[in-house]
């Protein structure tokens, strides 16, 4: 068994292209090898920003010899017959054996030599290689036939053992000899076998292991950092893609004037990183330290100070625009930049993100008015940026009653019509990552008062599972407001998510809302709310109609009553009736209830109970409906609720066999058996005790009162015949069941429940 040994060098490979280029090779290589009939033991792959690596474990010297059969007709079959299986083989009838009557074609592929698969694999696997974007180079790029790779490819070190694997590829021969480290070791290096390969780079200054070079720049700048009484703010993106831009990496520590910390830490921290690909610092009291540790490629003999202050030049050119940037957008209220966004599309078919503005503003209001979202004093402020870590509620918030909800009103309204004003910003024009954030900090520094900064700054929050939710009142408002208008509009216009397609993040924000709805308990009914927040998108996609009316009319100078006509042919019909809104925001609480299994999954909540729940209709309230699910699930994991669900399932598929769908329950025209008439008992006992427990909420209660249930229920398909010959106690006994079932629907449709 042979190890083999395959490197590519090319000029530098983007960083973040390495880490799917070293699984595509091993996924192809091993894909070329299969049809030989041979596998490694194990693969080994590295990347360097100037090569890519494999290394094959354990290979055979050769393939083993293979004989196949394929069966075919009898020999008495039609000559058709075998006319066919001549043409599927490729074999003539001498060629064939007969063995009892049927013909077989035997053919039999001696071993190849292990090496010489490996020569014909690797040109296979360089013209296949599917790099996200590649180049051709030299004199041969004028074909459109010359070979790609993702920069151009300067040599290939080919061993299996110690022997060259000979092959040519775009004019590069195979040999065993590669380059070490650019500045330090540019002479040739020869290889020789894949158990030195390792060795021989790193003495000439390439760690061709990422790993290690990730681990190194992880403890090399983590120890900087201590070293001068800091702490490294962690990145592990960083990381990995310094690792990807080096081969030789060097962690060095610089200082830059502390003057630019007066520019919000997110903005350093994202210039440094993006722009320079530094880390950062923080200081011992958990602030920005004015430090940053860059990743060099070389071990300077002045220790790196001259690169240090380098890239200090750099990062200052950098922070000094990012300043530039900060104190311009201050100059400019908020207020002010908010009138821009009436020039910024959100969406052809909805308008500006202007009327975006519009929409969220008087829905963040309506939520505060109905109740929904009240002032309190435990919605501590959270996360990041102004005002954050503990938030205490604005003086005009405290005041309770009609009073204070009016103030919190006016807050989320405020904070709504301000909230997107950063998009238009310079900071944000440079940073998309920071909008939001980057509000939050101008409506501070403007004198806006806490809770609306705030509010502006995490109206975006939750963005992933892993994000916190705010709790603010103010923010909970504008945040919740934001991502149901955009739900509601993109379903309004039929824009919904399909398979893998999510281009506007629906699924996102419909996660988002859930969240904030649950976790802070929010009482609302969903569906009305979508309606209502339907009707306000569709004046905006009308006024955007009228627009594109007025433009045509001036275009076309013709009349209006004739442009009307021929536009209105061709513009898509948007719900307008009553029943075209129920239907599109049934759609969009059928798309919540889809996000909610998604997201209720992780906790451990059964999909199907979900379904047993939203069944019913009409329950669109998130918190209750969740509460129902948790105690549907813990009776149905009883013995109690198991077997009711038994029960209650064979008593749905007689009714279903007898086609009753529904039945009245009258006084019995007779005596009824023992067992028949303690269900009528536990019915008329537990029917009012569920619906009571339901309308008060305590569904654990509900739970209790079907339980009682179980054991009348099992004792009547005991001794009960339902289909009696007399009709009179059929009837009686099938409205029984009814009512049993029926009792059961109070709290969930058990026909959705698996089991």
């Amino acid at each position: 068994m042979t190890d083999f040994l395959l490197e590519l060098r090319s000029e530098e490979i983007p960083a973040r292209m390495q880490a799917k280029a070293r699984d595509d090779l091993a996924r192809l290589f091993a894909a070329e090898l299969a049809q030989s009939g041979i596998a490694a033991a194990a693969t080994v792959t590295y990347a360097t920003p100037r090569r890519l690596a494999l290394i094959l474990r354990d290979l055979p010297h050769a393939t083993e010899a293979v004989r196949e059969e394929v069966k075919g007709p009898r020999s008495s079959a039609p000559p058709q017959a075998l006319e066919g299986f001549l043409r599927k083989t490729g074999l003539t009838r001498d060629q064939l054996e007969e063995r009892d009557g049927v013909f077989f074609a035997v053919t039999e592929r001696p071993g190849r030599a292990t090496a010489e698969v490996l020569a014909a694999a690797i040109p296979a696997v360089i013209r296949a290689f599917p790099w996200p974007k590649s180049m051709r180079w030299g004199a041969t790029s004028r074909s459109t036939e010359s070979q790609r790779w993702v920069r151009p490819l300067h040599g290939i070190v080919a061993l299996f053992g110690g022997e060259i694997v000979p092959v040519s590829v775009a004019g590069v021969e195979s040999g065993a000899a590669t380059l070490g480290h650019r500045f330090h070791h540019p002479g040739a290096i020869t290889i020789g076998s894949a158990a030195d390969y390792v060795e021989k780079l790193r003495a000439a200054h390439v760690i061709v292991d990422q790993d290690e070079r990730m681990a190194l720049i992880r403890t090399r700048a983590a120890a900087l950092a201590r070293e001068a009484g800091l702490e490294l703010i962690e990145d592990e993106g960083l990381v990995a893609e310094n690792a990807g831009l080096t081969e030789w990496p060097v962690p060095l520590l610089g200082r830059f004037d502390a003057a630019f910390l007066e520019v919000p830490p997110e903005v350093i921290q994202l210039t440094a990183r993006v722009n320079q690909k530094y880390f950062v610092c923080r200081s011992a009291d958990g602030k920005l330290a004015n430090a940053f540790v860059c990743t060099a490629n070389i071990a300077a003999s002045d220790g790196g100070a001259k690169i240090v202050e380098g890239n200090r030049k750099v990062l200052a050119a950098r922070l000094a625009d990012a300043r530039f940037f900060y104190d311009t957008d201050l100059k400019v209220p908020l207020e002010e930049q908010a009138k821009k966004l009436e020039k910024i599309v959100f969406h052809e078919k909805l308008g500006t993100v202007a009327d975006k503005v519009e929409r969220v503003a008087k829905l963040a209001r309506w939520l505060v008015e109905e109740g929904i979202v009240g002032p309190s004093g435990n919605h501590p402020g959270e996360g990041r940026g102004p005002a954050s870590g503990g938030s205490q509620l604005d003086p005009g918030l405290r005041r309770g009653g009609e009073e204070g909800r009016a103030a919190l009103a006016d807050m989320a309204e405020r904070a709504a019509r301000l909230a997107k004003a950063d998009l238009v910003t310079g900071m944000v024009g440079e940073f998309p990552e920071l909008q939001g954030l980057m509000g939050g900090y101008y409506a501070a520094a403007q004198g806006e008062p806490r809770a609306v900064a705030e509010a502006i700054r995490d109206h975006y929050k939750p963005v992933g599972q892993g994000d916190y939710v705010p709790t603010a009142p103010v923010t909970v408002a504008v945040s919740l407001a934001d991502k149901l208008d955009t739900l509601a509009a993109f379903f309004y216009i039929a824009e919904t998510p399909t398979g893998s397609r999510d281009p506007f993040a629906l699924r996102r924000a419909a996660l988002g809302a859930i969240r904030q709805i649950t976790e802070e308990r929010l009482r609302l009914r969903l569906l009305p709310i979508l309606e209502r927040q339907m009707e306000l998108v569709q004046l905006s996609v009308e006024g955007v109609e009228r627009k594109r009316l007025e433009k045509l009319r001036e275009q076309a100078e013709v009349e209006s009553e004739t442009l009307v006509i021929t536009v209105g042919r061709s513009t898509k019909k948007h719900p307008t009736s009553s029943e075209e809104f129920d239907s599109c925001a049934w759609l969009l609480l059928d798309f919540f209830a889809d996000r909610l299994k998604v997201q209720q999954r992780e906790a451990g909540v059964r999909h199907d109970l979900i379904d047993a729940v939203f069944a019913l209709g009409g329950e669109d309230d998130l918190v209750r409906l969740l509460a129902r699910v948790h105690a549907l699930q813990s009776f149905i994991g009883t013995d109690d609720g198991a077997n009711l669900l038994a029960g209650y399932k064979r008593a749905a598929n007689i009714l279903k066999k007898e086609g009753v769908e529904t039945a009245e329950w009258k006084p019995l025209s007779y005596t009824p058996e023992s067992d028949e008439a303690a269900l009528i008992a536990a019915l008329d006992a537990a029917e009012p005790a569920a619906a009571d427990a339901v309308a008060n909420e305590d569904f654990e209660a509900a739970m209790a009162a079907l339980a009682t249930l179980r054991a009348p229920i099992d004792a009547f398909f005991e001794t009960v015949t339902v289909n009696d010959a007399d009709p009179a106690r059929r009837d009686a006994r099938l409205a029984l069941l009814a009512r049993v079932r029926a009792a059961v629907h109070s709290v969930a449709d058990f026909s959705r429940i698996e089991g």
